[in-house]
């Protein structure tokens, strides 16, 4: 999915496009707006519940999700799943249904009668899963870094340290790592190999770097503000993706 739009697109830009507005009509225009300016420098386009809760499923799927199909881009919804197996399914099957490629989904909520269930629909219909193991907000160190016993090693490791494994374990599509945190980059890609690849946010205003995280293992860089807040989206994506040619070693 993701593979192939980054190959055919020489792109590994992710746009979260997480706009806020007030006046749906208004947010529609802009998402819809930054989308067609962006749509040349991205391989997709991840979605959260800042478009979502305003307009709704019905009406996300309606616009951007359908203008994001029309323009072949894989689109993520960033739901976070973690509930109870059968709440978790029928958070994914909707999602899935309304367009959507990808669901991202914490490992917190373990594996039997809880993401398992997930992967089981995922795989059913062709789709994928993301599992947060790093994020990328100053805080995530609380949870994601916090020693803990490794049930079926018995050695003491990092939380995230766990959740990379369990990324190769259950066959993962993908693992969030924040790009706040190279170093985490870095070591859960020593875990992972290219058996399942990196997805780093928080690149720009959070303060994450983009060659950086590149540089320390990342596959995928997801890029919100410092894009779609520009005064001029495209230029600001195509700026973005020219200073990582040294690294990616495209020609555009």
């Amino acid at each position: 999915m993701m593979h192939r739009s980054r190959v055919r697109c020489k792109s590994n830009l992710i746009l979260a496009l997480d706009v806020v507005d007030d006046d749906m009509e208004r947010m529609v225009s802009r998402c819809l707006g930054i989308l067609e300016e962006v749509a040349p420098f991205i391989c997709g386009l991840k979605l959260n519940r800042q478009i979502l809760l305003p307009l709704g499923l019905a009406r996300t799927r309606e616009t951007v999700v359908k203008r994001a199909k029309e323009l072949n881009l894989p689109l993520i919804m960033d739901c976070k799943v973690n509930d109870v197996g059968h709440t978790n399914v029928e958070i994914a099957r909707r999602y899935f249904e309304s367009g959507f490629d990808a669901i991202t989904a914490s490992p917190f909520v373990g594996w039997l009668e809880g993401l398992s269930p997930v992967f089981d629909v995922a795989r059913k219909d062709g789709k994928g899963v993301i599992l947060l193991v790093y994020m990328s907000h100053r805080g995530a160190n609380e949870g994601y870094g916090q020693i803990v016993v490794d049930e079926k090693t018995g050695k003491h490791l990092r939380q995230f340290e766990v959740f990379a494994q369990r990324a190769v374990d259950w066959n993962a599509d993908g693992a969030v790592v924040g790009a706040t945190s190279p170093e985490k980059i870095g070591m859960v890609k020593r875990m992972l190999g290219n058996a399942v690849p990196i997805y780093s946010p928080g690149v720009g205003v959070q303060g994450g770097d983009a060659l950086t995280a590149l540089r320390y293992g990342a596959d995928y860089l997801i890029i919100g503000r410092s894009i779609f807040e520009s005064k001029n989206p495209s230029e600001a994506a195509r700026g973005i993706l020219t200073s990582l040619k040294s690294v990616l070693g495209w020609t555009r």
